[in-house]
């Protein structure tokens, strides 16, 4: 599945609260890839913290967008990047916080954490 196509997976719908700043925190705690270098599985929890602006995520949406990097070969740093980018894009929050905390494997644990905050990108 390409970039576009996953990105079309994503839904919204509108904010019950635009005029409030309120924190959203959707935990996947079976989040799967395939690691490029030796196409074994790697297994992670991806938090996704927001402060939602016009729109929310959709879960169902969000959980099939997620399912779909199950079979891509992608590192933890890309993946990440990624989902925040795509994020972004379909919700425009006014901050973005993305976590991947990603199993040991090879004696290490790896996490991954990005961020976006529509004042930093407006500038």
């Amino acid at each position: 599945m390409n970039a576009g196509s996953q990105l079309d997976l994503l839904e919204t719908f509108p904010n019950p609260r635009p005029d409030r700043d309120y924190l959203i925190t959707h935990t996947c705690h079976e989040f799967t890839s395939v690691c490029p270098k030796t196409g074994q599985p790697d297994f992670a929890t991806i938090d996704i913290e927001y402060v939602p602006a016009a729109t929310c995520l959709e879960l169902k949406a969000l959980k099939f967008y997620l399912q779909a990097y199950r079979n891509q070969g992608i590192f933890y740093e890309a993946v990440t990047n990624q989902i925040l980018d795509d994020l972004v894009t379909v919700c425009r929050p006014r901050r973005m916080r993305i976590t991947g905390n990603f199993n040991v494997r090879g004696g290490f644990s790896s996490v991954i954490t990005v961020d976006y905050n529509d004042e930093e990108a407006s500038r």
